[in-house]
């Protein structure tokens, strides 16, 4: 099974500075360039952080560019 989707797995909510979020299992190194910002918790948990954290899927520098502000 992939470790993305186990459903018993343990994971992390990562962002990187475009604010884009990545659901990460906690077994696996965080890349370059993104941080944790929620978990260690359940892969639902952190499917439910990234609904409520990421409400707008274009990155930063777009909504930057299109002249709006950044939350």
């Amino acid at each position: 099974m992939n470790p993305f989707d186990d459903p018993d797995g343990t994971f992390l909510v990562l962002v990187n500075d475009e604010e884009q979020h990545s659901l990460w299992p906690e077994f696996a190194e965080i890349p370059a360039g993104w941080r944790r910002v929620f978990g260690p918790e359940g892969r639902e948990a952190c499917l439910e952080h990234v609904r409520a954290n990421w409400t707008d899927l274009r990155p930063k520098s777009l909504r930057v560019a299109m002249g709006e502000a950044t939350a």
